[in-house]
């Protein structure tokens, strides 16, 4: 019988904890891939993964990212899941929506609390309705009118899932969702045998930079490792998190992950890092912090005790490139903004999201204003795509 269209006895559940599942219940909607021993395809949306924001104090009420993750159950069996928070703000999303905010609130709205459905603190494209395979229309559908039903009750304005898939962001529309459509910059892997087969690709004064840009990285006078699974020890976490300090308190005035959450990833999560670390005279000085899906590998976190010409090109771009290759993945998410990634093999591509907005007449406002930002964001990647690195022959392809 078809499991999409039997009548069924479908129950929706609000979860405050991953600790409220099992994590192969959990998984089994995530990555039922992993069950038959293959790498999970998004290793933020594992059990392991998101309990570690939560047991390390990274993500609660207090950081304002309270849990409140959905599941489906038809007839007792879980068949869907999605991690979903109460968001007092709008930090650490990476789709912006400041805006919005101001917009609702000088009317005389009220924009948060909001509730997001998203990976917290992580610009990574992936699903964020989880749904067991053969599951696919009822379980999105269940979780997509789970959640506005929960934000319904609680008067609250919003519900918004980012950097899903664009599968998942066409299927939300057709339900009436607010598709949204930004870009990102991500490096993909053509198959090549080598860093220099990349280099081959691109023009020749773009080849002669970046080969520059790695000479003068490799004489920061020491040495880079690329470190992962048994080889991360709790020494490289402790110099790490001296690097996370110093570019979180650059960037957002104080870091988003506690330091519990990298004892935990030594602990859980180190088959799912590519940790890159520089060390000179015997002391660790900057790093890139990746992990590793099934055929995407995504840069996350940069830090430096030190400054070294071009050390933060190397370690962030150059040695992903170079781990992609040498794992045959197809491609690296390199994070969130960033044009300078453009000269260095880093491609616009479009992200998705979607957007449920309580208001009837603020929903119509936001939906002309993405009307006009997609129209934008198409002209954009196109035009920055033309001014790629790459030969003419390649850019024409790739347009």
């Amino acid at each position: 019988m078809n499991t999409e269209t039997a009548q069924r006895d479908v129950t929706v559940s609000v979860l405050p904890s991953l600790g409220d599942i099992a994590p192969e219940v959990w998984d089994a909607c995530a990555c039922p891939e992993a069950a038959d021993g293959q790498r999970p395809g998004d290793p933020f949306t594992t059990h392991r993964f998101l309990k570690a924001l939560e047991d390390s104090g990274s993500v609660d009420a207090r950081t304002g990212w309270e849990p409140h993750h959905l599941s489906v159950e038809v007839e007792g069996q879980v068949v869907a899941v999605a991690p979903m928070y109460a968001k007092s703000h709008s930090q650490g999303e990476y789709i912006f929506d400041h805006s919005w905010a101001h917009a609702l609130e000088n009317a005389g709205g009220r924009y948060y609390p909001k509730m997001q459905i998203a990976v917290p603190f992580t610009p990574a494209t992936g699903r964020r309705f989880l749904v067991k395979p053969g599951w696919e229309t009822l379980g999105r559908s269940a979780l997509v009118q789970g959640a506005i039903q929960f934000a319904a009750n609680h008067g609250l304005s919003s519900v918004h899932a980012t950097f899903c898939t664009e599968e998942e962001a066409e299927a939300g529309a057709e339900m009436g969702l607010l598709h949204r459509v930004t870009q990102q910059f991500h490096w993909d892997n053509d198959g090549y045998a080598d860093f220099d087969a990349f280099l081959a690709t691109l023009s020749s004064r773009k080849r002669k930079t970046i080969r520059k840009e790695r000479a003068k990285a490799q004489d920061f006078g020491g040495e880079i490792h690329m470190l992962t699974g048994d080889a991360l020890l709790p020494e490289h976490w402790d110099a790490f998190w001296h690097f996370y300090q110093d570019t979180g308190a650059r960037k957002w005035g104080s870091p988003y992950l506690t330091r519990r959450f990298f004892d935990i990833a030594q602990e859980t999560l180190r088959d799912d890092i590519a940790l890159v670390m520089c060390e000179r005279e015997g002391r660790y000085v900057a790093g890139a912090l990746n992990f590793i899906g099934r055929d995407v590998l995504y840069g996350r976190y940069w830090g430096c005790v030190e400054d070294h010409p071009c050390l933060h090109f190397e370690a962030c771009y150059y040695q992903a490139i170079d781990f992609a290759i040498a794992h045959g993945l197809g491609r690296v998410e390199a994070g969130a903004q960033g044009e300078h990634k453009l000269a260095r093999g880093y491609l616009p591509k479009p992200v998705h999201s979607l957007h449920w907005l309580a208001e009837p007449s603020f929903s119509d406002a936001v939906a002309r204003y993405l009307e006009a930002e997609r129209r934008a964001v198409d002209e954009d990647i196109e035009i920055l795509t033309s001014y790629g690195p790459f030969r003419k022959d390649r850019r024409e392809e790739q347009e």
